[in-house]
């Protein structure tokens, strides 16, 4: 963060400029963190100054009054974050206005009188000018979505929203198609450079509904009686070339975004469900890491490079788990010992403190409008933990072979893309540590700081509980979050010194990095330093975009969530309370994971306090008390598909 102070005289005002990212609430008032102070400085609403959730801003401090938070006011607005919103267009007295679905643009835009769109209808504006916050912004239209509520509408303005676009322009589509009418010539040319893999068992375990494959799994016994286990990547960087119009179009994306119904993908479908995309019965280009592994999981030897593989066989997770299960069918041998030494892999992962991150997540039913008729929990089989072990294996492997490089180089001279995770903030750690003491658990913390076996202990004490699935979402809010760079400091999650992403170039720009980086080491070229700082910034960039499409992600769920309870209403529910505040009570339907609220005027026949030490609500004349995990029964009053809120009552 930049800091500039400016002082006078003794004598005269000290006054003092600081520069830096705003925060915004939906009610307009701004939060702007500095090193010199314990808490961020406020702004209050009347003294943004037009400025808008995430812009960079410079403030000047008001006077400091005892006892009192820090304040200041907008004086320059440096740079705006965003400038494109989506919302439902209203028209008032002869104007037009846009009403944002950002709750964080606290104010309505004016578009132009003249603009051809009907009242209720959600577009896509750009913000074109605002000056004075006394008035409201202008801006104009970019996209017609549609009627507000109808399901494609909907999930395209969640994409539009966090800045994404679902389709791709004409010329990158063109360019797509050139290298699918060119993929038998360029397969045909590579056949004898690369290491050959299909005749031995390859096979891909994904969802149901995947469409792109970007990683498989080939098994072989040896000789000596070790395993010769392949985790084989799509070779997308083999077709889509630094710089080129593909390239560039993935660098602004830099990942694929999931929505309920729909996938945005990083790179044209031809590219990602076909040319790249490793489907069984077709010979495909793969960058592989291959390891020699003991039957108790110990690596003995690896190989890097690039492979051709033949899938045999396109498992989903279920079909893999039933064949292991029945103890026959077609490849049972290969997934069963498979299996067996990821489970050991597993194991010895956790024994090195690789904290147990799993946590509930649901899926949808939808009908062809895209209505949902069902939620429910995914089930996690031992075959989604299968492959993930072997990725991460693969990860781990690459990303330290490629940093021992730096014992025989300058580490100057070494560049790569790490996937790091720091260590968490000592004041989160100590915030979660007396809401933990206070809802009944034990979180003891060692006097060198946390340790990821702190953590695993903490999970084996909520194993089956009521209150998991919130703890383990408190835990990793309170945690640092893992991102990309080219400088390793280790994942803390993990419990690995050197991690990257290596095993998913269709949807991630990062594991693509890693495959270029990498074939250049391997063929003896390096990176060229004065390319260093533009790894750097697509790092950050990769990292920004990551968590704007597990933001839509997010949205795209919650909106679900709303739209199936808004066919409830009346009806009961199990739950349970995960959070409590002044204004009253948050509670989750058991099976459909749906978060609503139990206003505290609602609660009961009583007077209500929250209780901030013990994390719950106590009634003053009766003593009733609601605290974090409590079981409870409810009945949903309430549904806003406009705010995706949901309220309950207590039954």
């Amino acid at each position: 963060m930049l800091l500039r102070i400016m002082e006078k005289s003794k004598n005269k005002e000290k006054t003092s400029n600081i520069i830096g990212q705003i925060t915004i609430t939906s009610r307009g008032v701004g939060y702007l963190p500095n090193d010199l102070f314990e808490e961020d400085i406020e702004i209050p609403n009347n003294y943004t100054n037009t400025a808008l959730n995430k812009d960079t801003v410079e403030i000047v401090l008001h006077p400091k009054i005892e006892g009192e938070r820090i304040r200041g006011e907008v004086v320059k607005i440096i740079g705006r974050a965003k400038t494109r919103f989506v919302g439902v267009v209203e028209k008032e007295d002869g104007l037009l206005f846009l009403a944002p679905d950002d709750k964080r643009m606290y104010v309505d835009i004016l578009l132009p009188p003249d603009s051809k769109v009907e009242n209720g209808i959600k577009v896509l504006a750009e913000l074109t000018h605002w000056s004075d916050p006394k008035k409201n912004p202008e801006g104009k239209i970019i996209k017609i979505l549609g009627k507000k509520g109808e399901h494609n509408v909907e999930m395209q303005a969640i994409v539009l929203e966090h800045g994404f676009e679902a389709g791709f322009p004409s010329y990158v589509e063109r360019a797509a198609t050139e290298i699918e009418n060119k993929k038998r010539d360029i397969l045909q040319a590579e056949i004898g450079k690369r290491k050959d893999f299909r005749s031995i068992m390859t096979m891909t375990i994904d969802p149901p509904d995947a469409k792109d494959f970007d990683d498989a799994i080939s098994i072989k016994n040896l000789k000596n009686g070790n395993v010769e286990v392949g985790v084989h990547i799509a070779d997308v960087s083999h077709y889509v070339t630094p710089g080129d119009d593909i390239d560039k179009e993935a660098q602004k994306r830099a990942t694929s975004i999931y929505l309920v119904d729909r996938t945005i993908p990083m790179l044209p479908e031809v590219i990602s469900n076909d040319v790249s995309s490793l489907n069984p019965g077709e010979d495909k280009l793969t960058y592989s890491a291959v390891f020699e592994l003991t039957k108790d999981g110990d690596v003995k030897n690896r190989w890097f490079g690039e492979t051709i593989i033949n899938s045999k066989k396109r498992f989903t997770y279920e079909d893999a788990q039933k064949t292991i299960n029945s103890e026959g069918g077609e490849y049972y041998e290969e997934l069963d010992l498979l299996n067996k030494i990821a489970k050991i892999l597993r194991k010895k992962r956790f024994d090195n403190g690789s904290i147990e991150f799993e946590h509930d997540e649901v899926k949808f039913t939808l009908d062809e409008n895209g209505k949902p008729l069902s939620i429910e929990k995914k089930k996690l089989y031992d075959t989604n933990k299968l492959v993930e072990e072997y990725m991460l294996l693969a990860n781990q492997e690459v990303a330290e072979y490629i940093f021992n490089l730096n014992k025989k180089s300058d580490p100057k001279d070494v560049l790569f893309i790490y996937r790091i995770h720091n260590s968490p903030d000592t004041e989160k750690i100590e915030n979660l540590k007396i809401f933990l003491n206070a809802i009944g658990y034990e979180f003891n913390i060692e006097s060198g700081g946390i340790t990821t076996r702190n953590i695993n202990n903490l999970f084996k004490q909520i194993k089956g509980k009521s209150v998991e699935n919130m703890i383990k979402i408190a835990v990793i809010r309170s945690m640092s979050k893992a991102i990309y760079s080219t400088k390793n400091i280790g994942h803390f999650g993990l419990a690995f010194k050197y991690y990257t992403h290596f095993t998913s170039p269709i949807r991630r720009y990062p594991d693509l990095m890693a495959h270029r980086i990498m074939k250049s080491y391997l063929a003896g070229k390096g990176i060229p330093r004065n390319e260093f700082s533009k790894y750097e910034k697509l790092s950050v960039i990769s990292t920004e975009q990551e968590i704007e499409a597990a933001q839509a992600e997010r949205d795209s769920i919650r909106y679900k969530q709303v739209e199936y309870m808004k066919e409830h209403i009346g009806e009961l529910f199990n739950g349970f309370i995960t959070g409590v505040s002044d204004f009253g009570i948050f509670v989750e339907d058991e099976n459909t994971k749906a978060e609503g609220l139990v206003h505290i005027s609602k609660i009961g026949n009583d007077f209500y306090t929250l209780d901030k030490k013990t994390y719950s609500i106590k009634g003053e004349r009766d003593g009733q008390s609601f605290t974090l995990g409590d079981k409870v029964r409810i009945k949903l009053m309430a549904a806003n598909l406009d705010d995706k809120t949901l309220n309950f009552i207590f039954v």
